[in-house]
């Protein structure tokens, strides 16, 4: 007995959960957590012109290669 009032109580949970996770892509809220790197795209793009590598570029910003070709690739 308990055990089914538990999992209903769980299953009330989660529609609770879902409802307000689309509520707040409704707004636009950004869901997750925060990028941990910010890139200058500017100074990357300049640098990149420059014929600097992707890796070095990277160095000198002081962030992730990773999270520069996203950068470069969203700008």
């Amino acid at each position: 007995m308990l055990a089914a009032i538990a999992e209903f109580e769980r299953d009330l949970i989660r529609e609770r959960v879902i409802a307000g996770v689309r509520r707040a892509r409704a707004l636009g809220k950004h869901l997750g957590r925060p990028r941990v790197h910010r890139v200058d795209v500017v100074r990357a793009l300049a640098l990149r012109a420059d014929g600097w590598s992707l890796r070095a570029v990277a160095r000198e910003l002081g962030v992730h290669p990773m999270a520069v070709r996203r950068a470069l690739t969203a700008a």
